[in-house]
């Protein structure tokens, strides 16, 4: 279960982070360069995170899953900024959002199944 779960993040995050580059891309020229890199930074940096997943041993995966966590709430704030300068508009505020809050669902079993799992280990 788990490795479907992790399998089906990388497709789905993929997803999202194109529809993010096409906002960045229609944002004003100098937020697009300000808090647009940014933001691709981030995302770039979880995208590693999850691919990273799969190649670490076990008992490493909830340090990078919550590590991955901390990333997408970072994200969720920055898309929460855009929207206040209105520098992405209300629909698409709505879009990525169900797409974060999609990724923070798989994200979260992820993190309850390694975390009861670790308990057992101790």
């Amino acid at each position: 279960m788990n490795r479907k779960e992790e399998l089906i993040l990388i497709p789905k995050y993929e997803k999202y982070m194109e529809y993010m580059l096409q906002v960045i891309l229609k944002m004003p020229r100098t937020e697009k360069f300000n808090i647009g890199n940014e933001f691709k930074t981030v995302m770039y940096k979880m995208l590693a995170n999850i691919l990273y997943l799969n190649k670490i041993e076990i008992s490493k995966r909830l340090y990078y899953l919550n590590l991955i966590d901390a990333e997408l709430n970072t994200q969720r704030t920055m898309i929460r900024i855009m929207v206040k300068n209105r520098w992405m508009d209300e629909k698409k505020y709505k879009v990525s959002m169900e797409m974060l809050y999609e990724i923070g669902k798989i994200l979260g079993g992820l993190i309850k199944a390694y975390a009861k799992n670790n308990q057992k280990s101790i």
